[in-house]
C-alpha cells in the first residue's frame, strides 16, 4: 500500500495506468498502461483491464472479467464472476480491428450490478442502478434501474438504488424509495420534475 493502494505480487501493472487509493488488485489481474482505476474499488483475481478503461470509485470487479477498450464503468458498478463485455461488433479473425475507429463504447451507469456470466455486446448503454440478472445477454440498451434477464436480456421489473425490487407502485419496501418514470428509465420521485 506504500502508493496508495495494494497490488498482489502475482498481478501486473504497467507503467502510466491510473489506480486510485485503497484500491485492491489480486492475483494474476493484469491492468494496462492506459486504464485508469478509482478509489475503493476491489479488482478480482484474473481480471484484464485494457488501454482506455475507465473504472469509477468503489467498484468491484470479480474473478475472470475482462474489461476491454471501450468499456466505461461509472462509481459502485459490480461485475459478477465471469462477466463479459465485447468490444467489436462483428469480430473476424482473418481481418482486424484494433484501434478505437472499430471499438464500440460500453457505459455503464452508476450503481448497476452485472450478474455473473452475463454477456454486455458492445455499443449498448448500462442504465445507472440497473440489474443484470446472472447468464443475462444484453442487446440493447437498459434504462436506469431496470432489471433485464434471459437470452436475449428483457425487462423483467425495476430495481431500487438499494438492489431491493420495486414493487408496481415504483416504491421499494425495503428502503422507502419512491420512484417515477423519466426519459432514462426511472428517477426518485423527488427528483422527477427537475
Amino acid at each position: 500500500m506504500e502508493n496508495g493502494f495494494f497490488v498482489h505480487p502475482t498481478a501486473c501493472v504497467d507503467d502510466g495506468a491510473q489506480i486510485g487509493k485503497d484500491t485492491k488488485i489480486w492475483h494474476y489481474t493484469h491492468v494496462s498502461a492506459g486504464a485508469k482505476i478509482g478509489e475503493g474499488c476491489t479488482i478480482g483475481q484474473n481480471v484484464f483491464v485494457a488501454d482506455g478503461v475507465t473504472v469509477g470509485n468503489h467498484c468491484k470487479i470479480q474473478n475472470n472479467v475482462s474489461l476491454y477498450e471501450g468499456v466505461e464503468l461509472g462509481d459502485y458498478v459490480f461485475c459478477g464472476p465471469s462477466m463479459v463485455f465485447t468490444n467489436v461488433p462483428r469480430p473476424r479473425c482473418k481481418y482486424p480491428q484494433r484501434g478505437s475507429q472499430f471499438y464500440k463504447p460500453t457505459p455503464v451507469g452508476e450503481g448497476a450490478s452485472i450478474g455473473a456470466n452475463a454477456t454486455v455486446v458492445c455499443g449498448h448503454r448500462i442504465g445507472k442502478n440497473a440489474f443484470i440478472a446472472a447468464g443475462s445477454v444484453v442487446t440493447k440498451d437498459v434504462p436506469d434501474h431496470a432489471v433485464m434477464m434471459g437470452v436475449p436480456a428483457r425487462q423483467k421489473g425495476w430495481a431500487c438504488e438499494c438492489g431491493a425490487p420495486l414493487d408496481e407502485n415504483l416504491h421499494c419496501a425495503k428502503c422507502g424509495r419512491q420512484y417515477a418514470p423519466c426519459a432514462e428509465g426511472l428517477r426518485e420521485k423527488e427528483d422527477a420534475t427537475k
